[in-house]
């Protein structure tokens, strides 16, 4: 068991690991950035510390440092910011921190839609029908219409459209 464990986040979710945290009875070490210092969950954390400006959460070397400085063993990076970032698990692990969450590998893995489905489908997972990769929208047109098309590798849900209609598709 870990006695001291940084979150690598802010606001509710950062509220949310230090109350479990607590209830483990765990030392909790906030990160903040220069606008967030009068946060509850700053006040809330058995220790924080300060890593710059608004954009700190993605700052490796800052956050590295920080969990060095406070002597935690691990460190949480709630959702968000460097959670899903196989390089931060990698330098946690390098910096001999316990990452909490996915191997650098499962994140690789399950980043990828199409990989992910693959590993699912091979585990006998039930899954909705789907396709492989397609490399235009046009090549959708066998699977019908409703349809729905993700990117493999993400894009947050920005680029997601739900297609009723052939004419709809665009070439390229």
């Amino acid at each position: 068991m870990f006695q001291k464990v940084l979150i690598a986040n802010r606001g509710a979710i950062a509220c949310r690991i230090i109350r479990t945290l607590r209830q483990m009875g765990v030392g909790s070490v906030a990160i903040y950035s220069d606008v967030d210092a009068q946060s509850l969950f700053v006040r809330q954390a058995d220790e924080a510390i300060c890593i710059g400006g608004p954009r700190a959460y993605l700052n490796v070397e800052a956050v590295l440092a920080a969990a060095k400085q406070s002597g935690a063993q691990a460190v949480h990076p709630g959702y968000g910011f460097l959670s899903e970032n196989a390089s931060f698990a990698e330098a946690c692990e390098a910096a001999g921190l316990q990452f909490i969450g996915p191997t650098p590998a499962q994140m690789i893995d399950f980043g990828l839609k199409h990989r992910a489905r693959q590993l699912a489908g091979s585990a006998g997972v039930a899954m909705l029908p789907g396709t492989g990769l397609l490399d235009y929208a046009q090549d959708a047109a066998v699977v019908g219409f409703p349809l729905m098309l993700k990117s493999t590798a993400g894009g947050g849900g920005t680029r997601l459209r739900n297609w009723k209609r052939p004419s709809l598709l665009s070439k390229g």
